[in-house]
């Protein structure tokens, strides 16, 4: 459903994105992260034909974004990160308008903007002027367009920022809803968000994508030990010098000065935990927990573009 091959984009001498590839199945829902200035928007834009790459190219659809437009622009729903709205319209008179501009035709006006309208809980809204409208609100209104002309991929660029926790919670749910036969790109710097929504990760530094795949691969491409949190009551001290003392075992750490509990790390080929739960019976230790911590979204993504970009790593 989208395809990037080899994009690049420069602004005078300064390359924003560099041979950027990618491609995105029918259906999936997959998360574009990267830091300030990575090239995420630059990227989105060329997706969506609001400006063409200095080389490269680009499919959504199978339709090439230089020679197809038009036809793109139609056939996709977009949110950029500034929505774009004409503030002294009502809800429903901006909703026909953009309707309209993406070739919605005019028998089927009415249905379709009330179909979205109703899509997004925007019906006690409908007949508001846009520009007095809640920023929350407003991004709905921005959701809503992007759904005029039931497309089948959705490109979302930071759909939730700025705005509250109850709007941030609704947007979301709306995303969900929308999975399903619909191909969602979503942007985002709130990594929690992009963990419960999406199959998938592309995360891009510098210009150039670092890692693409699903995060629970990452986790196991990434993670170079395992770490288990261990709480006992009992002879503590005693109990940490015999762990560090079994094989596997790389690193056991205290989580605060006289607490019971401690983080161990060790090799990832071979699972301790049985181990460690018979020495503390053999030690006289009561077992308050024992579980390994898998490697956060977050952990991944600092892991990932605080490094260089090479053409190794993590990519598939």
């Amino acid at each position: 459903m989208i395809e990037a091959e080899g994009l690049t984009k420069f602004y005078g001498h300064i390359g924003a994105i560099r041979n950027v590839s990618f491609k995105i199945d029918k259906g999936e829902v997959v998360g574009f992260l990267g830091p300030n200035g990575a090239g995420k928007s630059t990227t989105l834009r060329i997706l969506t034909c609001y400006m063409p790459p200095s080389s490269g190219m680009a499919r959504v659809e199978g339709l090439d974004v230089i020679e197809n437009s038009l036809q793109i622009r139609q056939k996709i729903g977009y949110l950029p990160e500034s929505v774009p709205l004409y503030k002294d319209l009502t809800v429903r008179r901006f909703l026909r308008f953009a309707a309209s501009s993406k070739g919605v035709e005019a028998k089927r006006m009415n249905a379709e903007v009330s179909r979205v309208i109703s899509a997004c809980g925007l019906e006690k809204n409908a007949g508001r002027i846009v520009g007095n409208l809640s920023k929350g609100f407003r991004q709905r209104v921005g959701l809503a367009q992007a759904l005029l002309n039931d497309p089948s991929v959705l490109i979302l660029d930071e759909p939730t920022i700025g705005l509250d926790p109850g709007h941030i919670i609704e947007i979301r749910r709306l995303i969900q809803e929308l999975r399903g036969d619909r191909t969602i790109l979503l942007s985002s710097h709130i990594l929690p968000e992009v963990a419960q929504l999406c199959q998938r990760v592309i995360i891009i530094n510098k210009g150039e994508i670092v890692a693409t795949d699903s995060p629970t691969n990452l986790t196991s491409q990434l993670q170079k030990t395992v770490k288990i949190v261990l709480e006992v009551s009992g002879p503590t001290h005693e109990f940490a010098q015999a762990i560090e003392n079994l094989t596997g075992v790389e690193k056991v750490s205290q989580v605060s000065n006289g607490t019971s509990k401690f983080v161990i790390e060790t090799d990832p080929s071979t699972d301790i935990r049985p181990e460690i739960a018979a020495m503390a019976v053999q030690k006289g230790c009561g077992l308050l927990e024992l579980r390994t911590i898998q490697l956060s979204l977050e952990d991944i993504f600092m892991q990932l573009v605080t490094e260089e970009p090479s053409g190794e790593g993590a990519k598939s």
